[in-house]
């Protein structure tokens, strides 16, 4: 099994020792492998943005290694990763396929095509453009890249004076991408946020949980928290919703992480990401479920059958550490006793260390603001709901303004 970029061991290690059991793995990969080691058998140093160096790589690996399937988890290489696929005569979705995934504006045509229920929208390449988008759209409105991924440069715009900002906003987000530097403009869905996580098999979809989100403060939609419930009657509601986009979409085979938001009762579409969903959440899915996302995106991209038979029958959360106000970690830590003493209690992980900074919206993003994570496991959400607060009582974070 070929894996382009494995992503960093703290949000993304489960994913690559998964497959690892039972695959032999080969990376390519953009820094020297670290963590990596244990769980493969060669790898090749590459700038995974050049798509010559990228395939050349990927040739070499092929040559000394005969693969099966190649397979990324990371959204900015969805593209690349088609197109090495194809270039070694390995199963993958197409190029254009992925393309029409990573770039909302094209997303958005698909579903309206298809008569799917999703966001009203208007690309923007100007302020003047995104002020008549907002006069037809009418406000409050959400302004947001064209291609990016994890809520950089997306932001709530309740009245047209807050535009000017908003759009600078958005516009910085939208150049941070190598595929569409454009803004849209589009109507805010008002209610509670979902994903769908989906295995694709041969162009049929099966929706295999549902995880509820947690959002940070308006206006920005940094997602801070998420819970898996293996009987969550939810699903049954979102799932056909989340398979039909994955379908508009043209995807045949792969696992997805479909955004949606729940209006007045019904499914809305956000987006479709044809990979697994970030956060943790295909790790919250196995403890809830059982179901091993990254092992069935491996399987997928061999042309094999994946396996997806629930085992379990609970409830997982996580949740993200942020401090009250930007400035430079001054502590942090947990109740020690309190973590050695409960079993639902998963796992307690920093991402940052004191004297870092941590910078906040609108300076910063998710990618700056996070001190770190914690994990745990119940019978239900309202069980898992509240071993997470209990445990948010129990850590402690602090930061001083610079």
């Amino acid at each position: 099994m070929l894996i382009v970029s494995p992503g960093d061991e703290t949000f993304r290690g489960y994913c690559l020792e998964q497959v690892a059991a039972a695959y032999d793995v080969v990376l390519l990969t953009g820094t020297e492998p670290s963590w990596e080691k244990p769980y493969i058998v060669d790898y090749a140093v590459v700038d995974l943005h050049d798509t010559t160096a990228l395939l050349s790589a990927g040739r070499a690996l092929a040559a000394r290694h005969a693969l099966a399937g190649v397979v990324t988890w990371d959204e900015w290489h969805l593209v690349a990763t088609a197109r090495l696929a194809r270039a070694l005569g390995l199963p993958a979705n197409s190029v254009e396929v992925m393309r029409g995934c990573r770039n909302k504006a094209t997303a958005r045509m698909l579903f309206a095509r298809h008569g799917l229920p999703s966001a009203a929208s208007m690309k923007a390449r100007t302020l003047l453009e995104a002020g008549l988008a907002t006069m037809t759209l009418g406000c409050p409105a959400v302004i947001k890249p064209a291609a990016s991924a994890a809520s950089i440069g997306v932001i709530r715009v309740d009245r047209p004076e807050e535009l000017p900002a908003a759009f600078e906003f958005a516009w910085a987000g939208a150049s941070r991408s190598r595929e569409d530097t454009g803004v849209l403009v589009e109507e805010y869905l008002d209610g509670p946020e979902v994903s769908v996580e989906c295995v694709t098999h041969r162009g049929e979809t099966t929706a295999v949980a549902v995880t509820r989100k947690s959002l940070g403060p308006a206006p920005y939609f940094d997602e801070t928290g998420h819970t898996v419930d293996a009987a969550d009657p939810l699903l049954a509601q979102v799932g056909p919703v989340a398979a039909a986009a994955v379908k508009a979409l043209g995807i045949t085979d792969g696992v997805q992480h479909v955004e949606m938001r729940v209006v007045d009762g019904r499914p809305r579409l956000i987006e479709v990401n044809a990979r697994l969903g970030g956060d943790m959440i295909g790790h919250l899915v196995r403890l809830a479920t059982g179901i091993d996302l990254p092992k069935a995106a491996a399987a997928l991209a061999c042309g094999h059958n994946p396996d997806f038979t629930s085992t379990r029958r609970g409830a997982a959360g996580i949740r993200m550490l942020y401090p009250a106000t930007s400035g430079t970690l001054t502590e942090r830590q947990i109740n020690q006793p309190f973590a050695a003493h409960t079993p639902w209690l998963q796992q307690v992980q920093w991402i940052r260390q004191v004297g870092d900074p941590l910078l906040l919206p609108p300076e910063g993003d998710l990618f700056t603001a996070r001190a770190g994570f914690y994990i745990v496991t119940g019978h239900d959400t309202a069980e898992v709901t509240e071993r997470l607060d209990t445990a948010a009582d129990e850590i402690t974070i602090a930061t001083q303004a610079d």
